[in-house]
Parts: C-alpha cells; structure tokens; sequence
C-alpha cells in the first residue's frame, strides 16, 4: 500500500455556506430540512425555508470549530448557527476516509476555543482510492462490533433504571419487605400503626413549638393524590413529618458573591446522583446568609430542587452544617420520628416525580411552590417498617450502583476502543 502525507487544505477542500445559516433561536423542533450545527448531536433543528438549503455538491464533512464534532453529511441540510467549517473530500480520496481520519485527527482541547486552527496545520496519510476503501471498511467492521457491544450496555443501563424505579415504588407501596402488622401478627405482638405513629408524631411536633406566635396545625394531606395499601399505614402531609420550627423553607435569592471565607450554599446543579457535590459549592457573605438563617442547614436535613431541575434530592452531610441554599431549594427538616431516609426514597419514587411535574407553574423556567409542597401526601408506615424499607433499599441500590459503575466503565472502554481503532488505521505501514 502507497501512502502520501497532504497537507489538509490538499485533501479537503473548503466549502462556502454562502452566508445562509440559521441562528439557533429559529430551529424548528420539526420541519422538512434538518439543521446540522456544531453541537454533538447529529442534527441541531430543523427549518422549513427551502432558501437556507446548503447549495454545494455532497457529501460533505462538516467541523465544528469550538466542539471538535465531525459529521459526514449526505443529504440536503441547513447549515445551523456558527463556529461550522465545511469540507468536500478532493478528488483521489474518499468521503468517507476524510471523515474518519477528522474524527481521529490529534486536535487538542481548547475548552470552547478555535479549533480549526490545529486542524488546518495537520498532514494527512492518504493511500490509493481503492485502499481507503479498504481502510474504512475495516474501521466500520470494528466499529459494527463494537456498537453492538454498546448497545448491549445501553440495555443493561436502561434495565438498571427500570429495576431502580420499581424498587422505589414496591418500597414506598409496602410491597418491598414484610410490614409490621403482617410480623406483629406471625409473632402475637401488638404494635404501633401508621396512624397510631402520625398522632404522636403531631403531639411531639406540637409540644416542641417555640415560636412566639400561636402553634399552626400542618396542612392536611392533598386528598385524592396518594394512598396507602397497607391497612396498617397513614398518609401524612409533608408538612406534618417536618418541623414546626424549622419550616419548609426555600434559600438566598441572590447569593452575589463567592467570598473565601463565606458560607457555603448549594445550588440545583450541586445535586446529582442523590448527593451533594460539596467541592463545588461557592460560597456568599455571611451577611447574605444571616438575612436568610431561616433556610441555614443542619447535617441529616433534605434538600428537594424545585425550580428548573425540580424532583432531585440529597441528604445534608456534616460538611454544610450552617450552610445555606439558593431559591430553587427547599430544605427539609424532617422530624426524629420519621427516617429521612424513607423520605428521600418516597421523594425519588415516581408517582413522587409525576407530583411535581403537577404541580410545576412557569412558562420559560417551571417551579413548584412551597405552598403545593406542603399538603403533598405521604404513605406513612411505623417507624420498625421504616428502618427495614431503608435498609433493604440500600441494599439493592447498592448492588445496582455496582453495576452502573461497571456499566459506565465499559462504555468508556468501548469509547476509548474507537479511537484506538482511528489511530491505528491512519498509521502509515512501515517499508
């Protein structure tokens, strides 16, 4: 095989849009012409004006100059937004050669910088037509492999997250574990109901008031949204298992600054994956923080995003005790004789998901209100059932976080098997 190094501007030659692009603000969510822009995703939008169609010969190449994003087009298309270079293979290589030599091409990551400039400086390998051919068909046999193997973890990904929420739902449904009227019974004991625990979690959250005013009764359960089917469980309203005290509370409006030694606060996007990424929260002036010492936070306290990305939940750790959050957060104070960890698992569940997205209210950013929070209903088991629920929750969440990670791992595997399959088709055999 008979190898050339070109300079890129050789092998690929630049094609004009002639102007005609469409910003972002005009895609269609559907139309007759898809938008292909730089972004990762094969197609940006769509339009429906036959005049934004790009005009040249296909196939063409296109490059996204700040994301690296390399798509080899065939069919008539828009060109979307900006930072798009386009590209028709010269003649002696083949389109689809140039494509996957693009997509292997040594660019160095410069954040949302220019790339082309790296691209352009680069010499290509080219062989004769016949073995490029040769070249992709040996890429695409591999890739083919490999897709599989993909599809295969993408299955096994999206299982995992069926099971997840099905264990949710038995557990907060009283199906996951035995419940204590069934034990109580098998073992001749009496034993404290759901309804019996929510009486005296009432008298204890009245008797504990220190407010200045006169004690507020929670809200009653929304009625109609949930029910128990254990006759041996309640429903209580949110508000009812948190405390009068410290009440369900959003945080800081507008926390301004991020000063070395102020209070830390945590935003929506500091809640992933049920905890709390604390290297990544800023902090704001302990002014700021004391106008707003109603929403400070305690260690064992639940925070519940309810603006933008509303339904994500974590448990405070040690770390934010006295920390703050932001407006899109409440916190959640949960009373001693309700495990907050049950909470957590009834607020991830889906019938819990499908509430908020309810009772969301908003047009460009959707929010949930405090006062639709607190009458959300609740299935209250005894406090015993509670600790089990918990533990065998974890239990099996835990085994799926073992396989998630495995799962995670060989798609990156499989991801960093292609680019090995890149550079090792583009290297230039030894005479």
């Amino acid at each position: 095989m008979s190898w050339q190094n070109l300079p890129f501007d050789q092998v690929a030659v630049a094609q004009s849009d002639k102007g005609r692009r469409i910003k972002q603000r005009d895609y269609l969510p559907a139309g007759a012409i898809p938008v292909i822009d730089q972004g990762q995703e094969a197609v940006g939008g769509y339009t429906d004006d036959a005049a934004l169609v790009f005009d040249g010969a296909l196939p063409v190449i296109l490059f996204g100059d700040h994301t690296r994003a390399v798509k080899l087009v065939s069919q008539p298309f828009a060109v979307g937004a900006d930072g798009i270079k386009i590209f028709r293979p010269a003649v002696g290589v083949q389109p689809k050669y140039l494509y996957y030599w693009m997509k292997s091409a040594p660019i160095p990551d410069r954040g949302y910088g220019r790339h082309y400039q790296y691209l352009r400086k680069l010499v290509v390998p080219v062989p004769a037509p016949a073995s490029q051919d040769g070249v992709v068909a040996e890429i695409e046999k591999q890739f083919s492999r490999l897709d599989e193997a993909v599809a295969g973890l993408k299955r096994v990904k999206a299982n995992l997250k069926r099971y997840k929420a099905a264990v949710l739902k038995a557990a907060v449904e009283g199906r996951l574990v035995p419940t204590e009227a069934d034990l109580a019974r098998r073992e001749g004991r009496s034993y404290e109901t759901g309804a019996q625990l929510l009486q005296r979690i009432l008298e204890t959250r009245r008797s504990q008031w220190q407010g200045k005013k006169a004690y507020r009764e929670p809200m009653e359960p929304r009625d109609g949204w949930v029910r128990s089917n254990c006759d041996s469980w309640a429903v209580a309203s949110l508000e009812s298992i948190t405390s009068a005290n410290r009440v369900i509370c959003y945080g800081i409006l507008m926390p301004k600054e991020n000063v070395a030694d102020g209070v830390l606060y945590v935003k929506v996007r500091d809640i992933k994956d049920d905890r709390i990424n604390v290297k990544a929260l800023h902090r704001t002036t302990q002014a700021i923080a004391a106008s707003y010492a109603r929403a400070s936070l305690q260690a064992g306290d639940l925070l519940l995003s309810i603006r933008g990305t509303f339904g994500r939940v974590a448990t405070v750790p040690p770390a934010l005790d006295g920390g703050n959050i932001t407006q899109d957060t409440v916190r959640l104070a949960v009373i001693p004789l309700v495990r907050a960890e049950y909470l957590a698992i009834f607020l991830r569940s889906d019938g819990a998901q499908k509430y908020f997205k309810a009772i969301a209210r908003g047009v460009a950013v959707k929010g949930v209100n405090v006062g639709d929070l607190r009458p959300m209903a609740i299935p209250l088991p005894s406090l015993p059932e509670q600790h089990r629920i918990v533990a065998e929750v974890d239990r099996r969440l835990s085994i799926v976080r073992e396989v998630e990670a495995e799962v995670e791992a060989n798609l990156k595997r499989a991801q960093a098997l292609r680019q090995a399959v890149l550079a090792r088709s583009f290297q230039v055999p030894q005479a």
